[in-house]
């Protein structure tokens, strides 16, 4: 750890909580409004987490790194989607262009040099949307239950009758939910979006090292899914982790270890 970061890391415990010491926020503007982001500044490459679909930077992931950050003077950048959590937009108005476009403002504007992107469901497909759009500045990417093309494969298979027929009649559909009692608005913009940025099917130029953890237990995300994604990546230094008993959210003490621990061997 540099001078610098030890230093602050020392105020920090001094004060209480490192993350609460050490963790700035603010907005970016964008084209639509601003994005919330949070960061701990610290030393090495800067690790940017990319929450899930209709999930916020406030959850367990993404506050286990920040406090890993906060605790070895580490650089992490999370921040809200656009129409997620503290960002501004409507949730029913994002597509995987506005969100591409999200990851990659963050990069380029928020960042310097090398970064590891730690994507989650749909953040692990926008991760490798993003490393392929700057594989300069993407040294590695972690991803946990990645739902690469989940717009053509999981979402639009799984449509009943009266979807179609809502996208016919408002163009949005509520997608009841496991994990949001009101459930999803569903726009076929989103799905007539998702099919351009398609990356299963043919090999994926993406060289960088790739950590993948995997529930065998979750209900949203097959795990050959997961692992036809690890087979479709050129590069050679791809690990493959199946948790037989895990979930999709994979947010257990042991899981969260385990994310930790790729974040920390990759970057």
């Amino acid at each position: 750890m540099a001078a610098k970061s030890s230093t602050l890391l020392k105020a920090a415990m001094e004060h209480g909580s490192p993350l609460d010491a050490l963790e700035t926020a603010g907005r970016l503007a964008v084209e639509g409004g601003g994005l919330a982001w949070r960061r701990v500044k610290g030393d090495g490459p800067t690790v940017v987490w990319l929450g899930g679909f209709h999930s916020e930077m406030s959850g367990t992931k993404a506050q286990a790194l920040a406090e890993w950050a906060a605790s070895r003077g580490r650089d992490f950048l999370r921040f809200d989607w656009f129409g997620h959590g503290q960002s501004d937009g409507r949730f029913v108005d994002g597509t995987i262009t506005r969100w591409r476009g999200d990851v990659l403002a963050m990069i380029d504007r928020l960042t310097e040099g090398p970064v590891v992107l730690v994507g989650s469901s749909m953040g692990g497909w926008l991760a490798c949307l993003a490393a392929l759009a700057r594989p300069e500045s993407v040294r590695a990417l972690v991803l946990i239950a990645p739902a690469a093309d989940f717009t053509e494969a999981l979402l639009k298979p799984s449509l009943p009758p009266e979807a179609l027929a809502a996208f016919e009649r408002d163009g949005v559909w509520t997608r009841p939910s496991a994990y949001d009692d009101a459930g999803y608005e569903i726009a076929a913009a989103l799905l007539e979006d998702g099919a351009r940025w398609s990356i299963l099917g043919a090999p994926i130029p993406i060289r960088s090292p790739v950590r993948i953890l995997q529930g065998g237990a979750d209900p949203d995300v097959p795990w050959t899914d997961a692992l036809a994604l690890a087979q479709a990546i050129e590069g050679q230094d791809v690990v493959f982790t199946l948790v037989r008993d895990g979930d999709h959210r994979l947010s257990r003490p042991a899981d969260l270890a385990r994310l930790i621990a790729a974040v920390e061997e990759v970057g």
